[in-house]
This record gives C-alpha cells, structure tokens and sequence, in this order.
C-alpha cells in the first residue's frame, strides 16, 4: 500500500506568498476526505480512463488497504489498534474480498458484450489508488486537521508525506508575468523555442519579448495538458509531443462547455497597490485569484470559465 507526495513545481512571490504544486498517491478510499478542502484546486487519475486489466494488476501490485486495523469505537476515530491476531484475520479478510471482486469483474469482462469500464472499474476502488495533482497557497488548515491524532490513520499518514515533501523543497521566486507551471521542464523550453521557429514562418521577424510570450503561451496549454492527465508522460507511458499536448489543450478548453479545472494549477504572481481612499495595500487583481492568495489563476483569466456565471443571456 502506497501513501506518498512528491513536489512538482514550487513558487514564492516577491510578497513572500508561496504556491506549490504536489504529485499525491494514496488509497482511493479516503479519496471523498481530500476533496473537502476548498483551497485547494486538484485534478485526478479517473477509473473511466484505466483499462480493466491495468487497473487490477496495479491492485494486485500495489493493493490500498488500511495502514492499520483498529476495533470498533463510538464516534469516527477507533477504539486502539486491533491484537496481532485479530489483524491478520482482518487483512485476510480484505484480501480476500479483493479476490472476490477481481473474480466477478473479470467474468463480467469474458462476456460477449463487455461492460464499459467506466462502471465496472468502480467494483475494485476500495483496494485502488489514486494519482492527484494538488496546488495550493493555504495549507495550514490542512496541516491542523489531517495531522492530528483524531484524523484517519491514512490521511494523517497523507498529510504528513505532503508537510515532509514541502518542508524539504526550496521554492523558486517568480515575478509578475512569470509563471508557476506544473510538468515544465527546462527541456521543454528548447522544445518550445524550436516548435516556434520550425512552425511560425514570421517567427525570425518577432522581437525577443513577443517570442517570449508566444512561448510562454504555448508552456502555459502545455502543463495544462499535462495537468489534466495527471503526469508528464502519457497515459501508455510514453513522452508527449507539443502537438499532441496542444490538440489536447484544445479539447479542453476550445469545448463547450470547457473543461478548465486543470487550468487552476498555473498561476502568476499578483502585485501590491496602495489605496489611498482606505488606506490600506491591496492585490491589483483579487478577481484572478480564484481559491489562491496573492497568484493569478491561468483558470480565472479565461473566457467563460464558469458556466453560471459566464452564461450568454437568451440562453
């Protein structure tokens, strides 16, 4: 059973705001858990898109269980870790039950007309993991619920690999219109800047700062392509292509309506004004920030991101 972090991309601003982006593996079943914590914008692995047998041989590779097996209790949190005994019985039991479930989803398979996996896979979910991207700027409520010692073993266990992964990572500062972008290499800017030149018959007569921004447009679609599979490689394990990213992006974000989630994890730092009328400093463009402190969301800057809010009247 597999419960880790890995840091993608760490940034911090001139205002010392830091926004970090962090690869999680953990068991599917405390998956619903992770998802209460608004702060926090996350793309997933998603069962529709696994085929059957991949995902059963990830369960049996790597099966998600309890990181321990505790007696019942009044309330949420269990009564005291369970006897050796009584926890290997219970382990069994679980693996067993896997067993079971893998046996019935692969008659189901062996059909003439096979179920899509998009419900089947939902039968072996309980012993499954999943792949999350998280970024966020606020963390520390996370920190103070999921590391206590009433929170689920799992998550506790969750959130203190997510604390650890942070604690050892060293952001890179980034200044406005720079940007934090998750699955970005520095082979990727090559990359870009030979897309550019082999694909733009103009490009030679572009100014140095309009190349730039044509690249960093193109870096920006690309981690979110990257973003909405959850890796840097693609689903069969090979490298991407800019193009394949690119048409990707498109599907995203050229649909109606768009799918803009992962859109959330690239973000440019907002600057400070002062406002004289008050009194006070203040973020030039708080609308930008969505559910970030002190960032510019790539999601907020898009045209008709949110469909309540962006719906063409008459419709």
């Amino acid at each position: 059973m597999t419960i880790s972090a890995r840091v993608i991309a760490d940034s911090i601003s001139e205002h010392k705001v830091r926004i970090t982006t962090l690869e999680l593996r953990y068991p599917r079943f405390i998956h619903a858990e992770f998802m209460t914590h608004r702060m926090f914008s996350r793309n997933a692995s998603s069962s529709r898109a696994i085929p059957v047998e991949r995902l059963i041989q990830d369960i049996l590779d790597d099966t998600a269980m309890p990181v321990r097996w505790g007696v019942a209790n009044k309330g949420m949190q269990d009564g005291g870790e369970m006897s050796e005994f009584d926890a290997a019985l219970a382990k069994r039991e679980w693996l067993e039950d896997r067993d079971y479930m893998i046996a019935r989803v692969r008659k189901a398979m062996a059909r003439p007309t096979k179920p899509a996996k998009q419900w089947i896979n939902r039968k072996l979910e309980p012993w499954s993991h999943i792949t999350v991207l998280v970024t966020a700027t606020e963390w520390n409520n996370f920190w103070s619920l999921r590391i206590h010692k009433d929170a689920q073993p799992e998550m506790r266990e969750l959130a203190i690999s997510m604390f650890e992964a942070m604690d050892v990572s060293k952001p890179f500062t980034l200044l406005p219109e720079q940007w934090h972008l998750p699955f970005i290499t520095q082979q990727d800017y090559t990359d870009v800047a030979r897309h550019i030149k082999n694909t733009h018959p103009v490009a030679i007569h572009l100014s140095d700062a309009d190349l730039y921004f044509l690249g960093v447009s193109l870096l920006q679609k690309i981690s979110i392509a990257r973003c909405a599979r959850v890796s840097y490689l693609n689903h069969d394990g090979s490298r991407p292509s800019i193009e394949a990213d690119l048409a990707l992006y498109d599907r995203l974000l050229a649909a109606e309506p768009l799918h803009a989630s992962p859109a959330e994890h690239q973000a440019t730092p907002d600057d400070i004004k002062y406002d004289a009328a008050t009194n006070t400093w203040e973020w030039e463009a708080p609308h930008f920030h969505g559910n970030f402190v002190g960032w510019q969301q790539y999601r907020k800057m898009l045209v008709g991101e949110n469909v309540a809010t962006n719906r063409t009247s008459g419709k």
